[in-house]
């Protein structure tokens, strides 16, 4: 999800310098507007561009910048990890550009991270995280670039990284329901897919190599992630907490 908020919210920032200099791109209709508008783009944090977010739309509720601003609204809520108001903020995007990408991915990894075995809406709420990637996977076959400055080389680059995104969101789906084979397929595509590989795709690769039972090819994984000098702690921690459980059930085999 992290390569998501920095895909939208750097787009997003990245569209306030375009003000005034494309005409397919959002306009301001008063000086009042762009103020409002330059707020969010200059704001120093995600709470800060949520409020910033709110009082335009509350103020300028024609605004032509309504998809950016709840969108950046609804990835910020999600660098909180505030998934209650992520949601409300993403389906507020989808409900006026129901195309958004991205959206649909911050929903799918949203709904699939927080279900769990004994829920009575399981199934449910992972059919409808399912969707949701599937949904965006067949949108960005022919999406659009979002911004004419973008080389065709950078587009392809961020459609790879949303879409490796879509597979991991499935790859979710399957660890909750089980099906870790699916699993395995859907990380590993995820893996190949993207421009920029996340090394937690990869941990969550070794632990359902580790659920299938296939210790040797979940240690091989998370070894290759463990050995990026620059690997986050945290991601760290976990990879080697996930080859534990895969050496002790080796060992005992």
């Amino acid at each position: 999800m992290k390569k998501i908020i920095i895909l939208v919210v750097g787009a997003a920032l990245a569209a306030g310098t375009l003000l005034s200099q494309e005409a397919k791109q959002p306009k301001p209709k008063s000086q009042k507007e762009q103020e409002a508008v330059m707020a969010i783009f200059n704001a120093a944090d995600p709470a800060a561009r949520i409020t910033a977010a709110d009082n335009l739309l509350l103020k300028f509720a024609d605004t032509e910048f309504k998809v950016v601003a709840l969108q950046i609204a609804a990835a910020s809520a999600q660098e909180l990890n505030d998934y209650e108001k992520m949601t409300i903020y993403a389906e507020r995007t989808l409900e006026a550009d129901h195309k958004n990408y991205a959206s649909m991915l911050m929903l799918a990894t949203g709904l699939a991270q927080r279900t769990r075995e004994h829920d009575l809406d399981k199934e449910e709420k992972l059919g409808k995280a399912d969707k949701f990637a599937k949904d965006a996977l067949e949108v960005l076959k022919t999406a659009p670039k979002p911004r004419p400055d973008i080389s065709d080389e950078q587009w392809e680059g961020a459609k790879k990284d949303f879409a490796s995104q879509a597979y991991e969101s499935m790859g979710l789906v399957a660890m909750v329901r089980k099906k870790y084979d699916d699993a395995v397929a859907q990380f590993t595509k995820s893996i190949e897919t993207a421009s920029t590989q996340d090394p937690a795709t990869s941990v969550r690769l070794g632990s359902a190599y580790n659920n299938l039972g296939k210790y040797d090819e979940a240690i091989a994984v998370l070894d290759k992630v463990m050995a990026d000098p620059q690997l986050h702690p945290t991601i760290r921690q976990f990879a080697s907490q996930e080859k534990l459980k895969a050496v002790s059930a080796k060992a005992k085999k």
